[in-house]
């Protein structure tokens, strides 16, 4: 126990009162040692954030927290985080325990520059610090955290870098008054595969940096591979209750639970219907090409030559194929996707070649002749948060292309038609009343695909639309394409 830094002991959330009282979290006890890494995995809901957040005490309004949480302060006297009061928990925050949120974009603050940002994490904790050398440790850290250019990029806003900048921003301000414990939530669900692991190897080296003792880590992930590659030792949660602990090879190798081993082998299966050698071709491009306006200018006279995203790229889908795009995060996958569904006519964006859908010519097309379209070309957007509507229930969510496209359906029709859907997706009938917050990232994917999907689409456009799920649940939505695909051609 000597070198336990964080030390959970018969910890629970619940929500409600009496009868209603629901569990997230169940008698939950693990301990993170100094210089430790380990890591908390489990399906979307099965308390992993609520379980990084209570140490901070940042649960959810309305959540009650039961049992202990036993903090080693630096003079190795323990204390328990439960019984502290908020203005002590403040003092914690950041300077001993810090924390890297799942959404970068969500996480910072729009309105000021990544620099401002950092030096006010370091101003909290050290109000006697000059300015001056507050933004001289800023600065450090962007390097630190390999961010080019850190002087100029101290002076950006977080929506002019890129999603791996924002989380290495992230990082750069957790570590700027270098905690002894680093929660890392879903630290890399939006990167590339390369830029997780440099991500990894970051946090790595930062922790071998930080002290004698050695910073503690708490990884949150559903990626499994990523904690085979980071991990010491590994926690397995299943709706709230702690399955098992152990070392990454033991967890992975001879895991004794049930559960557990279903989990490690969530490997997608490849299922794949062969295409028709006569199939139609649904869609179309032709030399596509994307450039967007110079912000620079060449000269006193002449502007810089327009951005190109994307350049004469010409390729056909047909039915019942699936095609697959990838590349680093800025080789123009999504606007590419954006081209195809005509979602980049509002901007600057300057589209020329051609786009056929069923064979018409996108481009060419009315508003209204669009409108009528669309519901045979659907799109499932990468991050949930920003594409679901915070002031609609799942049921309107679902249910909306149902209104637009289908508006002779009476309303017990609609209603059964959303049921069926988010059943298929891996939900019930209870998510029809609740609201988009109150999911975790995992679910509210789910009910983005059951929107999608509820119109039998010909054409899907699908942008990462797995990076926020589970292997567990990435094998289940695409095992899930996978048949409706067969299904429907």
């Amino acid at each position: 126990m000597s070198s336990s830094l964080l030390r959970y002991e018969n910890f629970s959330i619940s929500f409600g009162a009496g009868r209603r009282e629901k569990f997230a979290v169940r008698d939950l006890s693990f301990e993170i040692s100094m210089g430790e890494r380990i890591a908390l995995v489990g399906e979307s809901g099965s308390g992993k954030t609520l379980t990084a957040l209570a140490p901070l005490r940042l649960q959810p309004e309305g959540a009650h927290l039961a049992g202990k949480i036993y903090w080693r302060r630096a003079n190795g006297k323990e204390e328990n985080l439960l019984d502290l009061s908020m203005n002590h928990i403040r003092e914690i925050r950041g300077r001993d325990i810090a924390m890297i949120f799942q959404e970068p974009m969500t996480a910072l603050n729009p309105l000021f520059t990544i620099g401002n940002q950092i030096v006010e994490a370091v101003q909290v904790h050290e109000p006697l610090m000059p300015i001056a050398q507050c933004r001289t440790t800023a600065i450090a850290l962007l390097k630190k955290t390999g961010i080019p250019e850190p002087e100029e990029r101290f002076h950006a806003y977080p929506h002019q870098l890129s999603g791996g900048q924002r989380q290495r921003a992230m990082i750069a301000m957790a570590l700027a008054c270098k905690p002894r414990l680093l929660i890392a939530d879903e630290p890399t669900t939006a990167l590339d595969v390369s830029l997780r692991l440099q991500i990894l190897d970051l946090l790595k080296e930062l922790q071998e940096e930080s002290s004698e003792q050695g910073m503690g880590i708490l990884l949150i992930t559903h990626d499994l591979n990523l904690v085979k590659h980071f991990a010491q030792r590994v926690a397995v949660l299943n709706q709230g209750n702690l399955m098992e602990v152990g070392s990454t090879k033991q967890v992975f190798e001879h895991p004794t639970d049930p559960y557990t081993h279903a989990l490690v082998n969530s490997e997608p299966v490849r299922e794949l219907a062969p295409v028709l050698p006569l199939a139609p071709v649904l869609l179309k491009t032709e030399a596509l090409s994307v450039a967007y306006p110079s912000t620079e200018s060449s000269s006193w006279f002449t502007k810089a030559p327009p951005h190109k995203v994307l350049k004469k790229v010409s390729f056909q889908l047909k039915q019942g194929q699936t095609i697959g795009v990838i590349g680093e995060s800025g080789s123009g996958k999504t606007t590419l996707g954006m081209a195809v569904l005509g979602l980049l006519g509002d901007s600057a964006a300057q589209v020329t070649g051609e786009v056929d859908v069923l064979g018409k010519n996108w481009q060419m097309l009315t508003s209204a002749q669009r409108r009528t379209m669309r519901a045979s070309l659907q799109v499932i957007f990468q991050d949930p948060f920003g594409s679901l509507s915070p002031r609609m229930n799942v049921l309107q969510i679902v249910a909306e292309g149902l209104d637009i496209h289908f508006p002779h359906l009476t309303a017990a029709e609609r209603e059964t038609r959303v049921i069926d859907i988010l059943k298929e997706v891996g939900l019930d009938r209870s998510a029809l009343t609740r609201y988009p917050h109150e999911f975790s990232g995992g679910q509210r994917q789910r009910i983005a695909i059951a929107r999608a999907l509820i119109l039998r689409p010909q054409i899907l456009v699908l942008d990462e639309p797995t990076s926020a799920l589970d292997v567990s649940i990435q094998k289940q939505v695409l095992a899930l394409l996978s048949e409706l695909q067969k299904k429907y051609n």
